[in-house]
């Protein structure tokens, strides 16, 4: 396990993450990872500590792999489901936050459709003087830290599976494509792989990648000689060494030559305006196929998030393609990270 001394006591967010920190949870996930092969999968890190997923959203992997993972650590867990809670009474979300505290939670795990409900959770705990950590598992259009990390570690632990690090993705090119404006995982993955020293393009649709989507991205810290926008199939280059973040409005400049290319679902339950003529349409144009990848590199491979809309976002044969796609592998780390990162958290705490 590394002996690097982890002082974060929530994760929120990854716009504040250091080198040393993504280090650190990649390893100590590395480390896990070789627990989950054994015949013993269990380890008693967490024993007697509550981990309490507070799902106000519907979920299925990161919720069942943060279950999985608490429970492979040792802890107790309890499940919170708003459709069955007292919410449907009128409790408000702190209140329920301060029930499950009451109970002896040591970690709370949130997701909610609205941006910045974790963070105000962990706000009222830090008021309160409690030591319960708070860990975002997804809120509204915001952050999904944990997804990101375990896209990170799929991608580093493929390089180099015995010793993953942020520097292996130094100028590496990383494509991602689709509802970039509504995507949480998009906004925390751009935070680590623009720390890691890759060259990011994302590729949209105009209408799922506008330029309020640009600044968004300039006010939250990218620097402005790090960031071009391309609205024609030819990007601008020789770039400067400088710039990391790419948009395009077409899907040939993010794809050429690329090293890997992340998928995002179309989230229609976000969509307040008709913002496509019609998913036919989105497939043929910025849907994933085995034609479109021969613009990559041989070695080219897919990610998504999940769930994946088959035939839309990525051609179905090519989602089962083994060769190419990471989809898989990207469930399987999801258990490897979720146990590094309440093992950080709650390693204090005994």
């Amino acid at each position: 396990m590394p002996t690097t001394t982890w002082n974060r006591h929530h994760i929120l967010s990854l716009a504040d993450f250091t080198t040393a920190e993504y280090d650190t949870v990649l390893q100590t996930a590395a480390s896990f990872q070789e627990v989950l092969s054994r015949r013993t999968k269990k380890v008693p890190t967490l024993q007697g500590q509550v981990v309490a997923n507070l799902f106000f959203e519907p979920s299925t992997r990161t919720r069942s792999s943060f279950e999985i993972a608490a429970k492979r650590l040792s802890a107790d867990t309890l499940n919170f489901a708003a459709a069955t809670s007292s919410m449907t009474k009128g409790e408000t979300i702190l209140d329920t936050a301060k029930t499950y505290l009451a109970m002896g939670t040591d970690i709370m795990v949130v997701r909610h459709r609205e941006a910045g409900v974790p963070n105000a959770i962990a706000a009222e705990m830090d008021r309160l003087g409690v030591r319960v950590s708070v860990l975002n598992a997804g809120d509204g259009q915001h952050e999904h830290p944990s997804q990101a990390l375990l896209d990170l570690f799929t991608i580093c632990t493929l390089i180099d599976p015995d010793h993953p690090r942020l520097e292996l993705l130094k100028g590496k090119k990383i494509a991602i494509v689709g509802d970039v404006l509504h995507s949480r995982v998009a906004r925390s993955n751009i935070w680590s792989l623009i720390a890691s020293g890759a060259e990011v393009h994302l590729a949209a649709p105009p209408t799922l990648l506008p330029k309020l989507f640009a600044e968004f991205i300039l006010e939250s810290g990218v620097r402005s000689q790090d960031f071009v926008i391309s609205s024609s199939p030819s990007f601008p280059t020789p770039h400067s060494p400088n710039q990391q973040l790419f948009l395009h409005w077409q899907l040939e400049p993010a794809l050429q030559n690329a090293d890997f290319v992340m998928t995002l679902r179309l989230q229609k339950e976000r969509m307040t305006a008709h913002l496509l003529p019609s998913l036919r349409e989105y497939h043929q144009l910025f849907g994933i196929t085995r034609t479109k990848l021969q613009l990559c590199k041989p070695n080219v491979k897919i990610l998504h998030p999940g769930p994946v809309n088959r035939g839309v976002e990525i051609s179905s044969e090519l989602m089962d393609d083994p060769e190419f796609s990471l989809i898989q592998s990207q469930v399987t780390s999801g258990v490897a990270i979720r146990m590094a990162l309440l093992y950080l958290l709650g390693s204090g705490k005994a």
